[in-house]
């Protein structure tokens, strides 16, 4: 065994021997593609979704070097009709982008240390091999000589993108030694039975090409038919529930929300597995990375992406183009570029139906929270501060600040263009009680049995919070709304709810521009 040909199976190993959620039918997709024209497969996801656990599973399938029989015997791929057919049948080579940068004297000779080193072990090992000066060509020797075709699996592909941003001429360098491997004309089918490669970023575009045009690419925007091995699925989420005292509902509330596929829920595997380990919920994959990875996006603010960063922590969904973003961390020509990007990021999840963006879950959305407030706009901050400020207000029964702060909600939040009926002003409700989110499950239209209450503001369990019930209007009073509230019983629906219902009645009237509000508790 090597440390890139044939690097046996204890990287499995000792995934195995922890919490582990079987991901082996995924062996089943590469088995198929093997030798064909889709052997080369690349898997793009954020930091901690479970890259580096399939890599390793799949070199202690492959690898020809060691025996893996028992190590899959109980998980599902030993089902498989393909199972026996490829397993340790292949020289691989693995190779860890990462570890090739922590480990050069200078990161610009890390493509040059690379191919010298695998070099070296295959004509250590294939001492038949003409000596050959680049990765490719020693590949192609090796065939040549011996007949062996080998299955290439590279982990974190675009390191190289991400810690040498502005090095041009190496990831050139790079490029090339990747479209020597997997672009070259009757070499690639002759040397090469499979590629897995992993990154979090897609394979970089020159123009509307790809630099590697025959991979097949399965991202956070494109999945299919991979999405169930993107990250933990909810019956796997639930399942784990099982031996721990944490609520399948209460991970749900604090993780849940990367949609990948036909609305596929996805969760981040590091931030489960961390919960089910401590036995409490908390900010555990972005803890992976500062908040200044996404600071430096957002301090870009291109075409007013701070605005749409502020709607998104009120719950809205934001329209993006995903088409110009050319699949790096430097070319963000427009806002949609850097939507797109945190998206593959893990910050943002895209919604394919609607072409929409928007913050998947309460862990990410106190990433964003700490990025603006320690960014450079200060009127984001200020207004990110006058909402705390709302729910207080709220809670205190203070209408007249409610109302004032409803103002600042309006101005910074919906162009006064389109703030002309009674959906702008629900708009404008869900953007300014943006602090509602951690605590409080936001209901729209729920209905109690003499219509629907606009908007319902409901305590997550556990928490001492009353319900917030508000009911909206549009050129009418505050008064109208509070009596609609009444007359209608809305407050019945919430009978077997134990703690304090405040009634919430908010008017705008377009002739003043102005919003008036009432805040009463329900007496029972």
């Amino acid at each position: 065994m090597g440390n890139y040909l044939n690097i046996g199976n204890a990287g499995f190993k000792a995934i195995k021997k922890g919490c582990y959620v079987d991901k082996s039918k995924m062996i089943s997709y590469i088995n198929s593609t093997l030798g064909t024209m889709n052997k080369l497969t690349c898997v793009s996801r954020p930091r901690r979704f479970g890259k580096s656990f399939a890599a390793k599973m799949l070199c202690a399938y492959y690898d020809k070097s060691c025996n893996s029989r028992e190590l899959f015997a109980d998980l599902e791929i030993a089902n498989d009709a393909s199972f026996e057919q490829h397993l340790n049948k292949y020289d691989v080579i693995y190779l860890d982008i990462t570890w090739f940068i922590s480990n050069s004297v200078n990161i610009k000779n890390t493509v040059m240390d690379l191919q010298q080193e695998v070099i070296a072990e295959l004509r250590a090992a294939f001492p038949e091999a003409e000596k050959q000066e680049t990765l490719p060509k020693m590949l192609s020797s090796v065939t040549e000589a011996t007949g062996n075709k080998f299955i290439i699996i590279i982990d974190e592909w675009d390191a190289l993108f991400r810690e040498a941003k502005e090095d041009y001429r190496l990831q050139e360098e790079y490029i090339r030694l990747l479209r020597g491997l997997f672009k070259s004309s009757g070499q690639t089918d002759k040397m090469i039975e499979a590629a897995y490669i992993t990154g979090i970023l897609p394979v970089k575009k020159y123009g509307t090409q790809s630099a590697l045009t025959d991979f097949d690419e399965y991202t956070m925007l494109q999945p299919e038919p991979l999405e169930e091995y993107m990250g933990f699925t909810e019956n796997e989420v639930r399942s784990l529930c099982t031996e721990t005292k944490l609520e399948f509902s209460a991970i749900q509330r604090w993780y849940d929300g990367y949609l990948l596929g036909n609305d596929n829920h996805v969760y981040s595997p590091k931030s489960v597995l961390d919960a089910i380990r401590r036995n409490r919920l908390g900010n555990y994959w972005t803890q992976t990375e500062t908040y200044e990875s996404l600071k430096i996006y957002i301090d870009m603010n291109e075409d007013g992406l701070k605005e749409a960063v502020v709607q998104m922590l009120g719950g809205a969904h934001y329209p993006v183009d995903i088409g110009t973003f050319q699949n790096d961390l430097t070319s963000m020509r427009c806002r949609d570029d850097v939507l797109t990007l945190l998206v593959h990021l893990g910050y943002l999840t895209y919604h394919a139906g609607e072409k929409t963006v928007f913050i998947p879950n309460a862990e990410v959305r106190q990433e964003f929270i700490r990025a603006v407030t320690a960014g450079k706009h200060r009127e984001a901050v200020k207004l990110i501060l006058t909402f705390d400020q709302l729910l207080e207000e709220t809670l205190n029964m203070n209408s007249e600040a409610v109302a004032t702060a409803i103002e600042t909600a309006h101005s910074a939040g919906t162009a006064p263009l389109f703030y002309n009926d009674e959906q702008a002003l629900r708009s404008v409700i869900k953007f300014a009680y943006i602090s509602c989110i951690d605590e409080f499950l936001r209901i729209e239209e729920l209905p109690t049995g003499k219509g629907y209450a606009d908007v319902v503001y409901l305590p997550k369990k556990g928490s001492a919070m009353p319900v917030l019930l508000i009911e909206l209007k549009w050129n009418k009073s505050d008064e109208g709304a509070i009596k609609q509230i009444k007359n209608n019983k809305y407050p019945q629906i919430l009978e077997n709810y134990g703690g304090d219902v405040l009634l919430v009645g908010i008017n705008y009237d377009e002739k003043s521009k102005k919003h008036s509000c009432i805040i009463e508790k329900h007496r029972r």
